[in-house]
């Protein structure tokens, strides 16, 4: 991936040790539909992450958890549902995501360091008795933090994720990418997600192990010159956005040195630290508390009953649960947030 370069409309800033990074301006947040909640803000190893926070106060913690490439707003139709619950309910931006601070270093992301900046947050706020609910990369980092930090938490529901060492890899791509040897190439010929689907597709990577399709998103997104976050969710099942709710998604990246996150998320998973990931499964495994999995079934890339059913088998307070697969796609809190919501708060009623 190249350099993003600079830009004259967007100022670049520095972490006090150096690091340079960019801050969506508060403006390109303005009236985005169903999501009016006031910023809050904790920093975290030098760098500002936001985070919604709303519900009572004293309110049983709810820390929901996201992925790529999408922020918190994900989350718009699950928060008013499980705050009427009675419940403190916070939703924070990953790092380079949404209204968080957005490193413009390439070599920025890691499943170590997104962790280490839940930690931080969690920390900041002093948060306990967490119930998490986590999706995509908000679990695979999430549940490393709850994995060595089981204390922390009283119940988790996890959905379309998991670890990404279970022992075996979830998906099996090659390892040491190098991502400068993947720029962005301003004359590809797959240029949207659009464009990407049926370019796999016609080279045959829709199939039971979806690594190799996988593997092919991670060079899509470090490659492709006209990917945005609501070309990918739009085409998720089951999902059908408004152009409001489509221009929000994309609103924390108004230009191309915003989307070094959105760009490299994916190929963490061709630079997993396995010592740090297995010790992670291993204390997943000792995991006793309420441990809930509910999947959409026509997410075939993470959301396959292989990695459910080894979560369920392996980790103890998955025992009992009621797990389920509902039709659902990979984005489960877009085309199934009401329902999710609801599912949540019955298994805090019933998982105490």
């Amino acid at each position: 991936m190249a350099d993003p370069g600079s830009s004259d409309k967007y100022p670049i800033l520095s972490t006090e040790d150096g690091r340079e990074f960019v801050r969506t301006p508060d403006e390109c947040f303005k009236n985005l539909q169903d999501f009016d909640y006031e910023p809050h803000y904790v920093q975290v190893d030098g760098l500002r992450m936001h985070y919604v926070d709303e519900g009572p106060a004293d309110g049983e913690v709810v820390l929901m958890l996201h992925g790529q490439p999408d922020w918190s707003y994900l989350y718009r139709k699950m928060i008013p549902l499980i705050v009427a619950a009675g419940h403190r309910v916070i939703v924070p931006d990953m790092i380079g995501m949404g209204r968080s601070d957005k490193p413009i270093d390439i070599h920025t992301h890691s499943i170590e360091a997104h962790a280490g900046w839940w930690r931080e947050l969690i920390g900041a706020l002093d948060l306990r008795d967490i119930t998490l609910f986590c999706q995509d990369w908000g679990g695979c980092t999430g549940l490393q933090v709850m994995s060595f930090h089981p204390e922390l938490f009283r119940r988790v529901l996890c959905s379309n994720s998991s670890l990404v060492l279970c022992p075996e890899p979830v998906l099996d791509v090659p390892q040491g990418i190098n991502r400068e040897d993947f720029p962005v190439d301003p004359d590809a010929k797959i240029r949207t997600f659009g464009d990407f689907v049926p370019d796999v597709a016609a080279k045959g990577l829709f199939k039971e192990d979806m690594s190799d399709l996988f593997e092919a998103w991670m060079h899509f997104a470090l490659t492709a010159p006209d990917f945005t976050p609501s070309q990918n969710i739009a085409a998720d099942w089951g999902v059908e956005l408004t152009s409001e709710e489509a221009r929000a998604y994309d609103a924390p990246f108004p230009d191309e040195i915003f989307r070094v996150g959105i760009r490299t998320l994916p190929s963490m998973m061709g630079l997993i630290d396995r010592e740090t990931n297995l010790a992670a499964w291993e204390a997943l495994k000792k995991f006793d508390k309420p441990f809930l999995t509910v999947f959409g079934e026509y997410d075939a890339m993470v959301g396959a009953k292989k990695i459910q059913n080894n979560l369920i088998e392996n980790v103890p307070g998955a025992a009992g649960q009621a797990h389920d697969r509902i039709p659902a796609g990979h984005f489960i809190q877009e085309s199934q947030g009401e329902a999710m919501a609801k599912r949540l708060v019955d298994f805090m009623g019933s998982a105490a």
